[in-house]
């Protein structure tokens, strides 16, 4: 596990389409399928602790800010053949034990993680409805082993900036996370 920040990509950025199978409904979902609408672009994971610390609580987020007009959808990205605790079957049990309310998509050839720059789990990136990058950055200041709460201030703070028409956070912090685990020869050199 090698603590890692995002990357942060430029706010602006067009976000990349995709298509990735949603394991737990062995469904495609594409980003082209939230048209119009603002989305948040998780990349997570199951066995990362940092994940492992939000998922509660971001399935909460999930749930409240769907309710409110923002489309979530998570990525998984990881080498599964080396970490099976990420597999597809895995995913969905995830799905079931967390009551994800948003597709949870498997990106197989990690074309998608490569193309949005991610580079560790949590990393989220959220778009405005013209699908423009509006904010990037941690969940909020929570890190296993350390006293803060898991509380979602960071992207609760840009969810409602974003829906209320106001502009993007100026204090936007890195996300930190277990790096991706990057399939040899997929490892990316972000500039």
């Amino acid at each position: 596990m090698a603590r890692t920040p995002s990357t942060m990509l430029a706010l602006g950025t067009a976000a990349p389409d995709f298509t990735l199978l949603n394991p737990a409904t062995n469904q495609q979902v594409s980003l082209s399928d939230f048209k119009g609408k603002p989305v948040l672009v998780a990349f997570i994971c199951n066995h990362c602790p940092y994940v492992v610390l939000i998922k509660k609580e971001f399935a909460q987020f999930a749930k409240d800010y769907q309710a409110k007009g923002l489309e979530v959808i998570a990525i998984n990205a990881n080498d599964v053949v080396n970490y099976p605790d990420d597999s597809p079957e895995k995913m969905a049990e995830d799905v079931k034990t967390f009551a994800y309310s948003f597709p949870y998509l498997y990106d197989e050839t990690q074309q998608t993680a490569l193309a949005y720059q991610a580079a560790c789990t949590p990393d989220f990136f959220m778009f405005d409805a013209e699908h423009k990058l509006y904010y990037r950055g941690q969940f909020d200041d929570a890190r296993p082993k350390q006293e803060a709460l898991v509380t979602g201030k960071d992207m609760i703070e840009a969810a409602e900036a974003l829906l209320a028409g106001k502009l993007a956070p100026e204090n936007q912090k890195a996300s930190l996370g277990c790096n991706i685990k990057w399939k040899e020869g997929n490892e990316p050199v972000y500039s």
